[in-house]
């Protein structure tokens, strides 16, 4: 049942002339984002961020406090000088990316000190002068640093409460100039530490899919990075939007940084699942590219983040991808008589095209499913 909010129903009665494109278009060319709705006081929310559906709890909702469900959570304390413990991990982490498609690990090598830096780099981006974060508003993609808010913006129902300031780090990295002076240094220490965790994550989804542990990596997995430091300002009516819309993610895997404020849910046999922060610990899940390479033996699940009366929220993703024109499909090796593969092969330039023209909020490898 699609539940509508009150004042969707009210508006759509006096407000029979909406003119969407315009108030989006007004909204992108202020340049500074939901926050700066914020900071101009804003007390209700804009109709373009209006959702189909309540975030009443009682919306399909589990709640963290009534819950006995979690994601995994892998300790990876002994992966490299031990292999019975690293045995033990792989096994882990092949359980949950069948099952979950979200774990999060801790004991991962990144000082807590690294993690709670790049929080306030984000934090400290997002809260400066509006006049400083508009140099970097922007809606060219080839950029390699961009500020905006709602990459789909046009092509979604409605906006998400949601900021984003992203850095493509890899396989080009950009120049010292091009990064905001407020973030630099963190970005740059925060992304050289998370890329050697990727590789010793990408060897253990390699050995959980049986492969040899260099698979992944010789794949050319890790050889794209995308980090979006996302910033959820206090929502005003958090029951009329959503921080982020229901997605599975368009890469490979994700490494997730998130602060303390909660909000992320995982959708977990038809039910919202709360991801309860844990301070010091990382969340991984699979993107919808390594479901398609591992011929579904993995699964790029659906998960999404509540607008809150208080904030921001703050979440650092790191996108792991292939070159954008490599060519891949599922992996030969896991490809046999009885399990043909699902999907054809793809480009990431073909995925993230159809991914754009439909919008965030539906999977786009339905499209290439054979």
């Amino acid at each position: 049942m699609v539940v509508t909010s009150t004042r969707e129903s009210e508006a759509e009665e006096t407000l029979p002339s909406y003119d969407r494109k315009s108030e989006l278009m007004a909204f992108d060319d202020s340049k500074s984002g939901v926050q700066g709705l914020v900071e101009k006081g804003v007390e209700k929310v804009p109709r373009m961020f209006y959702c189909e559906h309540s975030n009443d709890l009682s919306w399909g909702l589990i709640s963290a406090s009534n819950s006995k469900i979690s994601i995994p959570i892998i300790d990876l304390t002994g992966i490299h000088d031990d292999p019975n413990m690293r045995d033990g991990v792989v096994g882990k982490v092949r359980y949950a990316c069948e099952k979950w498609g979200f774990f999060q690990v801790v004991n991962h090598g990144i000082p807590t000190q690294v993690l709670d830096e790049m929080i306030k780099g984000t934090r400290m981006f997002h809260q400066q002068d509006a006049e400083l974060r508009k140099e970097y508003y922007t809606r060219d993609f080839s950029r390699k640093v961009a500020y905006l808010s709602n990459y789909t913006l046009y092509e979604d129902p409605y906006a998400d409460w949601r900021d984003t300031i992203a850095f493509s780090l890899a396989p080009d990295h950009p120049k010292a100039q091009e990064f905001p002076a407020v973030c630099r240094d963190i970005v740059v220490e925060y992304s050289k530490k998370v890329m050697v965790l990727a590789y010793a994550l990408f060897e253990l989804l390699s050995e959980a899919l049986g492969l040899d542990h260099f698979h992944l990596k010789e794949k050319g997995c890790a050889e794209g990075l995308l980090l979006l430091c996302n910033y959820y300002p206090p929502c005003p009516e958090p029951a009329l939007t959503m921080g982020n819309k229901e997605h599975s993610d368009g890469d490979i895997m994700t490494i997730l940084l998130q602060d303390q404020m909660g909000g992320l849910q995982v959708l977990h046999d038809s039910q919202w699942i709360c991801v309860p922060p844990m301070h010091g610990a990382l969340v991984v899940n699979i993107g919808d590219l390594l479901q398609l390479m591992s011929n579904d033996k993995f699964i790029s699940v659906q998960h999404r983040v509540l607008a809150n009366h208080q904030g921001p929220r703050i979440s650092v993703a790191s996108f792991f991808r292939t070159p954008i024109s490599k060519v891949f499909g599922p992996i030969k090796e896991l490809v046999y008589e009885d399990h043909p593969p699902v999907y054809r092969e793809i480009s990431l330039k073909d995925y993230m095209a159809h991914r754009y023209a439909s919008g965030s909020g539906t999977s786009a490898l339905l499209h290439f499913k054979l």
